[in-house]
């Protein structure tokens, strides 16, 4: 049986103080897997420069330069972690047999590779690295994640509990996931929509090796909410019967004004007219908020701008 072609890609942003350390690792890890032949030799290690602004894309120039198994792609610029991953993903597709995403800052149990790519070789087109325990996290991060994951799955949303974007994906897979043309990317619920057998491998996650988490608050609260939104209509729905909701009750309360009023019985006070009005001042901000999300949305798919644009590869591409 011919052995698999495997490239794991690594997307890379500002990464200078960390990816000479976890590069040896990768190569290590590569050279393993064709030692116990898993994998071909021809098995490569894909770095995707995401607009770093330090000295990373020099690095990874290096290590090509130093090592045939390195090999590297620039984006024009910075577009997002994610954008990074489908870059890679989509340039490794027509010369690997599988895929393994997973970051850069060595944090993610490499060695689960091993399980991972036993699950290919019996049958498992995708393959989900799945953090056993958040032992590592603060309890507001765990708290946060664990009841993100709960939400999605709520909003209908297909996810793999605790799993990110370390993951095998065969390419066979890759090339069907390539006719999903969405701008608002969450690699984590859209793999799933494309079907295919899928299995699961447990790993325990580590501190970061060297350098700064480029994911702070906010961006984990961005990408949390362009999940939500870009794969579920709920937040619609829940808006149109909380309005509906909300319009009964205002009916309700007309016709008891009105009762009252004719009765005699009606008392003036400013206080819980202003309560009303800014109570639902603030239901129609809130909903055209999300309504406005959503429209957002629509309009940067209409546009169809490119998801990545590759400025620059270590390779020549005349040679391959």
């Amino acid at each position: 049986m011919q052995k698999p072609i495997l490239y794991i890609v690594i997307p890379c942003y500002n990464e200078e103080a960390v990816l000479p350390i976890t590069s040896g690792m990768f190569l290590e890890k590569l050279k393993q897997l064709t030692a116990q032949e898993k994998i071909s030799p021809d098995s490569r290690i894909l770095f995707v420069n995401d607009g770093s602004r330090d000295k990373t894309w020099e690095i990874i120039c290096d290590l090509a330069k130093a090592d045939e198994h390195f090999l590297g792609i620039a984006q024009s610029r910075n577009r997002g972690h994610q954008a990074a991953v489908l870059a890679g993903l989509m340039e490794a597709k027509e010369r690997c047999d599988i895929t393994i995403s997973i970051d850069c800052d060595g944090q993610d149990d490499i060695n689960a590779m091993d399980k991972m790519v036993d699950e290919y070789l019996s049958g498992s087109e995708v393959v989900y690295g799945v953090r056993s325990k958040r032992d590592t996290d603060t309890f507001f991060k765990r708290f946060t994640a664990e009841g993100f994951y709960k939400l999605l799955a709520a909003m209908g949303v297909e996810v793999v509990f605790n799993h990110a974007d370390y993951r095998l994906i065969s390419s066979r897979v890759l090339k069907e996931f390539a006719n999903f043309k969405e701008v608002n990317l969450y690699l984590r619920g859209m793999i799933p929509l494309v079907g295919f057998k899928s299995s699961s491998v447990y790993y325990e996650r580590h501190e970061r090796l060297a350098g700064e988490s480029h994911y702070p608050l906010r961006k984990m609260l961005a990408l949390a909410f362009n999940g939500i939104t870009s794969l579920s209509v709920k937040p619609i729905r829940m808006v149109f019967f909380t309005g509906f909701i909300i319009m009964c009750l205002s009916f309700v309360g007309i016709i008891w004004a009105v009762v009252a009023a004719l009765m005699g019985k009606s008392v003036a006070g400013w206080a819980s007219l202003a309560c009303i009005v800014c109570f639902m001042g603030g239901v129609q901000c809130l909903f055209l908020g999300v309504i406005g999300e959503y429209i957002g949305k629509i309009y940067l798919e209409v546009k169809a701008r490119p998801r990545y644009i590759i400025s620059e590869r270590t390779w020549d591409e005349e040679e391959t």
